[in-house]
């Protein structure tokens, strides 16, 4: 599975930016996608993870309220949508697909990941 995340970029606070990551390859494997975020001298933290089948969601109390993840099954996409965004969301956002149903928030359970897209929110 390849994974293309796009959509970064500069926002001032309090705007919004919508993140997509478009996956090619082997999409049938997909179970559940994620998105995870790392800030410079950081560690990657989970930000929201979503279920390919039923759409369950999963998002991280940091940005609950804020930000919303879907998916388009059609498209093999998921989004990121950010809103409110604040200067400590600046970082770089990761999409990652899941290896197998387990937590949701550790990295370890995830087996492809996407490049990452820097976002930077000024204040």
């Amino acid at each position: 599975v390849q994974l293309q995340a796009y959509g970064g970029g500069l926002v001032q606070a309090g705007g919004s930016l919508r993140l997509s990551c478009a996956a090619s390859g082997r999409t049938f494997s997909i179970i559940a996608m994620g998105w995870f975020r790392q800030a410079p001298g950081k560690e990657r933290e989970f930000v929201a993870a979503i279920r390919w089948s039923g759409g369950g969601t999963y998002h991280a109390d940091s940005v609950k309220g804020r930000f919303t993840i879907s998916r388009d099954n059609a498209k093999n996409t998921v989004y990121l949508q950010m809103n409110s965004l604040k200067p400590e969301d600046t970082a770089v956002y990761y999409c990652a697909k899941m290896r197998y149903y387990s937590d949701y928030t550790s990295p370890g359970n995830y087996d492809y990941w996407g490049q990452g897209t820097l976002v930077t929110v000024s204040s």
